[in-house]
């Protein structure tokens, strides 16, 4: 008995699961957005959105509480300079275009790095979700 009564103790104590954090594809109405979520809530980590067709896709980092700026995107061999601003919420947020070679490299293997000043933050696509991100640079593609 005293057994049971300790295994609900170290139960009830211990950490919930974090939640599940996924890539969702929002492609019925204009704009086409790809986030990285987790579903049912409003805690986003990336959005990449775009309007259809016009091969620009703006990027925005939530949570990066880093000062606007210009930023550097990086992907595969491939790298680029653009501008970035910080938003009210702590987000970052950058364009790209949808054909220069830093998508297409993020597009093929789902990794890419932004910096702004000192600060880095990656931004990954995993295996099972790079169908996704290559939709989204499809219909984003003019």
């Amino acid at each position: 008995m005293i057994d049971v009564v300790a295994a609900f103790a170290i139960l009830s104590q211990a950490t919930p699961p974090e939640p599940a954090w996924t890539w969702t594809l929002y492609a019925d109405d204009a704009p086409v957005v790809l986030a990285n979520e987790v579903p049912d809530t409003p805690n986003l980590r990336v959005t990449l959105e775009c309007d259809p067709g016009s091969s620009v896709a703006r990027v925005t980092l939530y949570g990066s509480a880093t000062a606007g700026g210009m930023a550097r995107a990086a992907a595969g061999d491939a790298s680029a300079v653009t501008p970035a601003e910080s938003g009210r919420d702590g987000s970052l947020k950058l364009a790209l275009r949808a054909d220069h070679p830093v998508f297409a490299a993020f597009a093929t293997d789902g990794r890419m790095s932004v910096t702004v000043a000192e600060q880095r933050r990656s931004v990954e696509v995993s295996r099972p979700h790079l169908a996704k991100l290559r939709r989204f640079a499809e219909l984003c593609s003019g």
